[in-house]
């Protein structure tokens, strides 16, 4: 139940982002607001699974691993 609501809350605040982001592009919100919603899209993109595959993979190869 608690990971449904965490889950709700930040598909509501990925909108709020998106939201923040377009009101930025077109002049209607400051820039700190666009800056702070940048942060949150580039934490949430680093959450999903793809980013951490590419991550591992990365790491491994890095340390010589294939």
């Amino acid at each position: 139940m608690m990971d449904q609501v965490d889950e709700h809350l930040k598909q509501t605040l990925d909108i709020v982002s998106i939201t923040t982001v377009f009101g930025t592009l077109m002049g209607i919100l400051p820039s700190i607001a666009a800056l702070l919603s940048i942060v949150w899209s580039v934490v949430r993109l680093y959450e999903t699974q793809t980013v951490q595959k590419l991550i591992r993979k990365y790491k491994g190869e890095s340390n010589g691993n294939s």
